[in-house]
């Protein structure tokens, strides 16, 4: 927890106690890269205003080490604007303040589940996906084994979730996949975060795979549905 209000850290601290989890506080954004690095934690909840260096700041830098333990921003900044620059930058989930500390729990077991559920799809565990059949369509090769995505014949690296989002879309290629469909698949069930989060991690993937991404001819908008993955492009 990277929190630098003393009431929030002591009642955090003891409510998610409370309910299960270690936690860990770091009360300073300067020190919260370094502590990252020696805890190595399962789930990072990052406020967004601290001093030395902001949330913002922190999510993006561990992203771009390529970190991708789950994280959930909380701020007292509510506004659409504000949810958006954060999942932008890789936070999982944005969480306003005042919230309920059972409700966050429950947040963060969600996230938990996801994320150990995806591990052992990758490590070929019974709880995979039924088919683990190299992907293809048009320019774009996805092999879910090996956690390797190639766009004309260059390698890209991926985030898990950005992974997983192009997996769906690409076996359901030349078919319409809602975004209902896409939170379910890849967030889960019982995902109750913000919604945007899909359009979010689609506008990030363009950026990676789209030879111009504000002309996608790979993923395709289906307004007001969801997206298509284009099989002849």
């Amino acid at each position: 927890m990277v929190e630098d209000d003393e009431s929030h850290v002591l009642a955090l601290s003891i409510g998610l106690e409370r309910e299960g989890l270690a936690v860990t506080a770091v009360r300073d954004g300067r020190d919260a890269l370094a502590a990252f690095e020696t805890l190595q934690p399962d789930v990072v909840l990052l406020d967004v205003m601290l001093p030395g260096l902001s949330g913002i700041e922190i999510c993006r830098e561990l992203r771009a080490r390529g970190v991708d333990t789950p994280i959930i921003m909380v701020s007292s900044r509510s506004e659409e604007v504000d949810v958006v620059v954060g999942i932008e930058v890789g936070a999982d989930d944005y969480v306003p303040k005042p919230y309920r500390v059972r409700e966050l729990a429950a947040r963060i077991g969600a996230l938990l589940r996801r994320r150990y559920a995806a591990e052992r799809a990758v490590a070929g565990t019974p709880s995979a996906p039924v088919t683990s059949a190299v992907l293809r369509a048009g320019e774009v090769v996805l092999d879910p084994d090996r956690h390797e995505v190639f766009v004309r014949g260059e390698a890209v690296e991926l985030p898990l979730r950005e992974f997983q989002v192009l997996r769906e879309l690409l076996a359901s290629a030349g078919r319409v996949v809602t975004r209902e469909a896409l939170l379910e698949r890849v967030w889960g069930l019982d995902y109750d975060g913000d919604p945007r989060i899909v359009a979010t991690l689609v506008g990030r993937l363009r950026a990676r795979i789209e030879p111009d991404p504000e002309e996608p001819t790979h993923i395709l908008t289906i307004r007001g549905i969801g997206y298509r993955f284009n099989d002849r492009a």
